[in-house]
């Protein structure tokens, strides 16, 4: 695979990742569900969907 066929997959990959997760947030916020991350101190918190969609505003 040359450098430019790598770096068209890897961009593909990339947009592909972020429509997913744009999806699956709009689809949690509509349901009203929560969204499980955990931070920088592995503590895990729960956060609306809603909110992380206002904040972006994707």
């Amino acid at each position: 695979m040359s450098d430019k066929e790598y770096f068209e997959f890897s961009m593909k990959l990339d947009y592909g990742l972020r429509l997913a997760e744009q999806r699956m947030l709009e689809e949690k916020a509509l349901r009203g569900q929560d969204l499980i991350v955990c931070d920088a101190n592995n503590n895990i918190q729960r956060i609306p969907a809603r909110q992380i969609v206002e904040a972006y505003a994707y």
